[in-house]
């Protein structure tokens, strides 16, 4: 006797549902042979029933409400592509998990704000056999970094994940390295190519690689979600002229997140942040709108993903992934070990971290300014490895003033700046980025 098709509903029909839809269709019966029985849509939902997608829709239901989607008897998981932290999305992931029905999301922002409550309705569904949380899709789109780390890794004792991990942001900086244009110039390209929202800010202040982060440190490190102690920076106030300076000492400007245990497990540091990335390094030669993760563990060694991180093709692909595993049977707790046992570790201290730093300075072109730097940092303890002084003062008076420091604790740095914070020499605040070493 065939086996019984995986019955699902899919809430959302923007660029990644109409992904899966053209996905199912094209590959169901390679995909049927892989997962051991058929998967079959039988019923969407969306906001607006009449707008073509491109896709046809006529074979499955239509549910104007989403709650009747979760409780359909003739659906056994709901795929969420709605999206938001909250609102929608959110109500649906909790009806679904509190039927006892598997859910798949492609919302990383749900996950890093609620993912421990939704892991906790998962493992409990169904009087405790539990009901299947897979989200493969919420973390650089089609690269299969959660199950890389969660089962490829499994043996390891990751000691660092970091990675580039907003493809907006990327594709921004590669492009002002490629072109020597500035940021404003090239997010608006950005935006008419479609790699950035009308709305960027949530790609282009760190936001939406902050939620990344959270996700996968919580995976990799056994770790309960903490998206509120990711320290977050975005990419808004690179210049062009950063990236030249960048490009003399042999580094490129890329937007990191960087998650670290510390403190032998206690402590859990977290970072995004636009870093000077060697050229000699992996993430160096990732351009244009493409994800890459790094996974260091202690057997494995230095594990690279990378591929596309956005799209409608690959993050299909990630959600139907998802879907076969649940096919299979193959499921299990949704953040690798059960919630009871994640650890609820403190966040890290980033100021006692060790490293070098790039400094830019925006300061008014007048005598006595550079020494009134360069005295900060020495009695900050901070010790200059190189120094930069734009020739020229540009329209404004200003002259751009950029050093690279030796390795030091970070509240060296910290403590500089805070002895220059009033100092009406700076026409502007200044710029720290780290340098991946």
């Amino acid at each position: 006797m065939a086996a019984a098709p995986l019955r699902i509903a899919l809430a959302g029909l923007g660029t990644v549902g109409g992904g899966v839809i053209r996905l199912l269709t094209a590959n169901g019966a390679l995909i049927a042979r892989r997962a051991g029985r058929p998967i079959e849509i039988v019923a969407v939902s969306a906001r607006d029933r009449a707008r073509d997608r491109g896709v046809d829709l006529s074979p499955y239901q239509w549910e104007d409400d989403l709650a009747l989607l979760a409780g359909r008897p003739d659906v056994d998981v709901v795929v969420e592509l709605i999206g938001g932290s909250d609102g929608p999305a959110l109500a649906l992931a909790r009806r679904t998990l509190g039927l006892g029905k598997g859910l798949v999301t492609a919302n990383k922002a749900m996950i890093a704000h609620h993912g421990m409550e939704l892991a906790g309705m998962s493992e409990a569904a169904n009087d405790g056999r539990g009901a299947p949380l897979k989200f493969e899709a919420a973390v650089a789109g089609g690269i299969p970094v959660i199950k890389g780390l969660r089962e490829g890794a499994a043996a390891n004792a990751l000691t660092r994940i970091y990675g580039i991990l907003n493809g907006t942001c990327n594709y921004i900086l590669s492009t002002m390295e490629d072109t020597g244009r500035d940021f404003g110039d090239v997010l608006k390209e950005a935006q008419a190519l479609g790699y950035a929202e009308a709305d960027p800010a949530f790609d282009i202040e760190g936001t939406d690689a902050a939620h990344k982060l959270a996700i996968l440190a919580a995976i990799g490190f056994g770790a309960g979600v903490a998206f509120d102690q990711v320290e977050v920076e975005g990419i808004t106030r690179i210049r062009a002229a950063d990236i030249a300076r960048a490009d003399a000492l042999g580094y490129v400007i890329r937007l990191i997140g960087m998650a670290e245990c510390e403190e032998g497990g206690t402590r859990l540091f977290q970072r995004v942040q636009p870093c000077l990335v060697p050229r000699s390094h992996p993430l160096a030669a990732v351009d244009g709108a493409t994800n890459a993760v790094v996974a260091e563990g202690n057997f494995s060694g230095r594990l690279l993903f990378q591929g596309a991180g956005a799209g409608d093709g690959p993050t299909a692909s990630a959600v139907v992934a998802d879907l076969i595993d649940i096919a299979r049977g193959d499921t299990g707790p949704p953040f690798s070990v059960p919630v009871a046992e994640l650890e609820q570790m403190a966040a890290a201290d980033g100021a006692t971290r060790r490293g070098r730093a790039y400094l830019r300075f925006i300061v008014a072109d007048r005598p006595g300014v550079l020494a009134e730097i360069t005295a900060a940092m020495r009695d900050a303890g901070v010790s200059i490895e190189s120094l930069i002084q734009q020739g020229q003062a540009d329209e404004g008076g200003e002259v751009l003033v950029a050093m690279v420091t030796h390795d030091g604790p970070e509240r060296g740095v910290v403590h500089a700046l805070e002895l220059l914070r009033e100092s009406p020499s700076l026409a502007r605040p200044p710029l720290v980025l780290r340098l991946l070493d």
